[in-house]
């Protein structure tokens, strides 16, 4: 069976990844070999996708030519020490090993291997992820656009520079903690003024999911469509008053820089 994608390590993230990749036309599960060693795990996967599955990561070495390095962190250095005798320059390595460098992977898994490396969130596994790419200088602009196309299927990709990933991990990677934040705040202050918790929570992330798909949609500036919105002396420009008075948006900016200065310190 010719394998032409797999995977080191199936959890959480690598099976948004993999649904994405599922969404291609020419999508065929059973070219896909997940290396997985908790077998329940292993078995669910191949159950809802029809993927095969191993729990020796070397076999995805020997078999795939595009792989999602998809394992914790801490767990990269065992797993070279097993695999990096079996790739080969015909080998793609898609990274989404937080704080891994190219350099890192590169020393890591061997010089000869092409190197992608990705940041991706965790809203991947709702196909609304938001993924950085950063390509080694080894890889080619096709590799590049492969990474992007399954990607895309789950949500939207930006192709940047290594320099920025501290940056991404801090508004993109952290961000839907940050979002959600913000969310459970609105839904908090709308059970202060009486509303159910239900409806409070459904009416502050429905309005955050409406307000996104909008400026998506729209390309709207976002000053004008504020301004648009707080129309003078009405409600919204009340709110605002206190939003604009407030420290609101250097709390934001001090937040995104404390988790982008621990991504570097993590990096090292």
């Amino acid at each position: 069976m010719k394998t032409t994608l797999g995977f080191f390590g199936a959890g959480k993230m690598a099976e948004g990844i993999l649904a994405a990749a599922a969404l291609q036309k020419d999508f065929d599960p059973q070219a896909v070999l997940m290396a997985e060693k908790v077998p329940a795990r292993a078995k669910e996967l191949a159950k809802k996708y029809g993927v095969r599955t191993t729990p020796d990561a070397k076999d995805v070495a020997k078999a795939a030519r595009v792989i999602f390095l998809a394992v914790r962190p801490q767990d990269l250095a065992a797993l070279a020490a097993d695999v990096k005798p079996l790739l080969t320059k015909k080998t793609l390595v898609v990274s989404i090993a937080a704080g891994k460098s190219l350099a890192t992977l590169k020393k890591a898994l061997g010089r000869e291997v092409r190197l992608v490396r990705v940041m991706p969130n965790l809203a991947l596994r709702a196909k609304e992820g938001m993924c950085a790419i950063c390509p080694a200088a080894n890889a080619t602009k096709a590799d590049v656009a492969r990474v992007a196309k399954i990607l895309n299927g789950a949500g939207r990709t930006v192709v940047l520079p290594e320099r920025n990933f501290d940056a991404v991990t801090a508004l993109s990677g952290s961000g839907p903690a940050f979002f959600a934040f913000m969310e459970q705040a609105m839904a908090e202050g709308g059970r202060a003024l009486g509303l159910p918790p239900d409806a409070a929570r459904l009416l502050a992330e429905q309005t955050m999911l409406g307000t996104a798909a909008y400026l998506r949609q729209s390309g709207a500036d976002l000053e004008t469509f504020i301004s648009g919105v707080a129309t003078p002396g009405g409600t919204t420009a009340a709110g605002m008053d206190v939003m604009r008075a407030s420290d609101f948006k250097k709390v934001v900016a001090a937040t995104l820089k404390a988790a982008s200065d621990r991504s570097a310190e993590l990096g090292k």
